[in-house]
């Protein structure tokens, strides 16, 4: 494409399909599950089902704390168990990283939306607008509970070896009990030669996991460029191939390939930014190694995301530029 500033303008055929619709498509198909499952949808009051929801600046450490504690269900807080820990985990990490984007921004503070259901589960929507640096930055976490029909299972997944296990669960019973964390964000810089970003990890386990087998992980991180500097994107995939190979030598080569597939526009002939690593319904080895690669990965964010940003925030940029930026969302 046409060099501007030393930097090369991303190609296009047509309007990409943007990070936040992404997100819409994504959460229209957890809407879908979700009233499957004996879940809520948005369009649900919340204070007919026992919603408390709680409006917010940046929480204390405290606050954090007892928010968290108020979505997990007992037998999930007591001990030392993957719900609770991956729960706890994706909570350190979302104040973690808005308080890297709340620095580098200088400005704008993280806004908390917090709701939490009675009998379990709840959410952490955390949004900066406005900001010197970001135009907007979002990371939601969510925690949900609820009833699954087996015979429905590939709505929520699509590994054909975890849906056999359901199909033949599903001759004893019907729902099975079934719990879901997970973490997902987009961050929209306002200059155009600051990349977007955005990622997403969850962990999905139903009742008796360690015998049926009913449990996954998923997730990944990838970067949505409006101009193309070579080494910002070297610098972001060579930051989860170090990841990815401290785990499994073979995870970047696939995992990079699964985001390349995931993010294909095929009628349009085009990628959807420049990638990064995705992966899905990951239940192949102990659910302990893979929680502590879902972890590496999340922990990777700042430090592959964030110089990128701050080596761009303040070149000079053109209306054109702008309007190219916005294009490319």
């Amino acid at each position: 494409g046409p060099a501007t500033r030393g930097h090369f303008q991303v190609a296009r055929s047509a309007p990409a399909r943007s990070a936040n619709t992404r997100i819409t498509a994504a959460a229209s198909r957890m809407q879908t599950a979700g009233k499957l499952f004996g879940g809520f949808s948005s369009a649900t009051n919340k204070r007919d089902i026992g919603v408390r929801v709680i409006s917010a600046e940046s929480p204390t450490a405290q606050q954090a704390e007892e928010l968290m504690e108020t979505m997990l269900r007992p037998q999930d807080k007591a001990g030392d168990g993957l719900r609770k820990r991956f729960a706890e985990n994706i909570r350190r990490a979302q104040l973690e990283i808005c308080n890297a984007i709340e620095e580098l921004d200088g400005g704008a503070k993280f806004h908390e939306d917090a709701w939490d259901r009675e009998g379990g589960g709840g959410g952490r929507t955390r949004v900066l607008a406005k900001g010197n640096v970001f135009e907007k930055a979002g990371v939601a976490l969510s925690v949900v509970y609820g009833n699954m029909p087996l015979k429905a299972i590939s709505v929520a997944t699509e590994d054909p070896k975890i849906i056999e296990r359901a199909k033949a669960l599903a001759d004893e019973t019907d729902n099975l009990p079934f719990f879901v964390a997970s973490i997902s964000s987009v961050m929209h810089p306002r200059n155009p030669f600051a990349p977007t970003m955005h990622f997403n990890y969850r962990f999905f386990d139903f009742e008796n996991s360690s015998e049926n087998g009913l449990w996954w992980f998923g997730g990944g991180t990838d970067i949505t460029p409006s101009y193309l500097v070579e080494e910002d994107i070297k610098h972001f995939h060579q930051s989860y191939k170090d990841v990815c190979d401290k785990h499994d030598p073979e995870f970047y080569s696939r995992f990079k390939s699964w985001a390349d597939r995931y993010f294909q526009i095929k009628h349009r002939g085009e990628t959807r930014g420049l990638g990064g690593i995705f992966f899905d319904d990951m239940n192949d080895r102990d659910p302990e190694k893979i929680f502590a690669f879902s972890k590496d990965c999340l922990d990777n964010v700042v430090s592959a995301y964030v110089p990128i940003v701050a080596k761009h925030k303040d070149d000079d940029f053109t209306q054109k530029n702008k309007e190219w930026q916005q294009m490319r969302r």
